[in-house]
């Protein structure tokens, strides 16, 4: 963990004395918000074993190679009944990932990598790890976030720990990526006490005040639409190959009674923004200010960001279901 408080040379968001690390201009993080065309870079920061959606993301993000060069996932921390801390929800994250590629019978080139054990204690103490070091060399490899090469798109699907410590230990890279979280409800909701964003609210804060082009997709009335059934997973994955019949029986697996119920698999929306951003609508919104309860606040002064506001649950299901065929 670093020592060194690293906030003295920076400039602040008055809402909240919370530091502004892009010196992006708007224009230019508008530019970088516009939905991608083409293939990109992207890199996945996820807590695989703590529910079983991860698990789907990172096989449509592998087989999706047209539309994205995943170069390397990190395992991300989380704490609920099925770990005993974040450190041990990270190190099972880890270990599921694996599990999940090796049936897949195919990895990113670099790698996966360990992230942090614990959740950020203030917005100036970052916390090192192996997933914080490797998406900040290949942020910084980018020529550019808004020039030839275009920005690593950073992918997160739970506590975004990670991201926002590799942030405060080189606020450069806030200008060569782009954010896409599954993380919080939409700012027009009551409340936003989801499960990713309370797990590290310091985190959250890092990322909503930080500048950075940041997409976000919600839960409530987004990707709470991503659901499927055990037919239908009966149906059109399982049976295709080891990794469909890994995603059929944790999904069995997950809760004995499956008659006349329905799974959401929140986390395959920032995947398939990626893949075609037509199936996951969304509009430019100031960033909102995220309070101590866990609400939103306000202000149309505030930097721009990319914020989901529905789903096309046929269109993204039957692009996964066919990958994993063709797969």
């Amino acid at each position: 963990m670093l020592k060194t408080p690293l906030l003295s040379s920076r400039r602040y968001n008055s809402a909240a004395m919370i530091p502004t690390l892009s010196t992006l201009t708007e224009a230019e993080r508008l530019t970088m918000l516009a939905p991608p065309a083409g293939r990109v870079r992207a890199v996945l920061d996820t807590d695989t074993y703590n529910e079983i959606d991860d698990q789907f993301a990172i096989v449509y993000g592998m087989l999706a190679t047209d539309r994205i060069d995943l170069q390397a996932i990190y395992a991300a921390p989380f704490h609920n009944e099925r770990s005993t801390g974040p450190g041990d929800g990270m190190e099972r994250s880890y270990e599921e990932i694996e599990r999940v590629l090796d049936r897949l019978g195919k990895s990113p080139a670099g790698g996966v990598h360990r992230g942090s054990t614990r959740w950020l204690e203030s917005l100036e103490l970052p916390i090192d790890s192996d997933a914080t070091r490797d998406l900040i060399d290949r942020a910084l490899a980018v020529r550019g976030g808004v020039g030839s090469d275009g920005p690593l798109y950073v992918v997160a699907i739970g506590a975004i720990t990670n991201v926002a410590s590799a942030l405060l230990i080189e606020p450069e890279i806030a200008n060569r990526i782009v954010v896409v979280w599954l993380g919080g409800h939409p700012s027009t909701w009551h409340t936003t006490a989801e499960f990713n964003l309370r797990q590290d609210v310091t985190a959250a804060r890092v990322i909503f005040d930080s500048g950075v082009p940041f997409v976000r997709v919600p839960c409530v009335n987004v990707t709470e639409h991503l659901i499927t059934t055990l037919p239908e997973m009966e149906r059109f994955v399982k049976g295709h190959g080891a990794i469909g019949d890994y995603l059929y029986d944790i999904f069995e697996a997950y809760r004995p009674d499956h008659f006349a119920r329905s799974k959401q698999i929140w986390d395959i929306g920032p995947i398939a923004w990626l893949i075609d951003p037509s199936w996951v609508p969304s509009a430019i919104v100031h960033s909102p200010i995220l309070t101590p309860e866990s609400t939103w606040s306000h202000d149309p002064r505030r930097h721009f960001v990319r914020e989901a506001i529905g789903v096309n649950r046929d269109a993204i299901f039957g692009n996964l279901f066919r990958r994993i065929e063709r797969g």
